[in-house]
């Protein structure tokens, strides 16, 4: 029994269909290539003139994308050296659902709100010891900060 794929190839030009493959693998690899951590909070939505558009969901998210907008591009690159990526573009989805695989935020009552209490300041510190790179440690602090401050 033949695979999809070897349908679709005797169907479609070997070269289109090699294309279409290479840009469905870019669009598919933004998991492993940005990590799970800014995947669950942004998507690639399209490439277009060697400038990839990438949406988040909250604009932090998009600052740390920024931060780490070199190292993506790199990653990029490498892995997809055909099509010759030239930068990368950030804005805020336009999509109605969250982005990450998680359950829309309700607003809480009354009673739920007073019941939420926030962990104290040390282990907050402890949770960020976990992450390695000190770009990224940093970035979220400072995203933490911001919404502290909006809050």
């Amino acid at each position: 029994m033949k695979r999809a794929g070897e349908l679709l190839a005797s169907f479609f030009d070997q070269q289109a269909f090699g294309a279409a493959q290479d840009y469905s693998d870019l669009f598919s690899s933004w998991r492993s290539i940005a990590g799970e951590a800014l995947a669950d909070h942004s998507r690639i939505r399209e490439l277009e003139r060697s400038v990839l558009l990438v949406e988040a969901d909250h604009p932090g998210w998009i600052q740390i994308l920024q931060t780490e907008e070199k190292k993506l591009l790199d990653n990029l690159r490498r892995r997809f050296p055909d099509r010759h990526i030239t930068g990368i573009s950030f804005r805020l989805s336009r999509d109605p659902p969250p982005l990450a695989n998680t359950p829309p935020r309700t607003v809480p009552d009354k009673a739920a709100e007073e019941a939420i209490q926030e962990p104290p300041g040390p282990t907050e510190d402890i949770l960020y010891e976990k992450i390695g790179d000190e770009h990224f440690r940093d970035a979220l602090k400072r995203l933490e900060e911001s919404i502290k401050r909006k809050n």
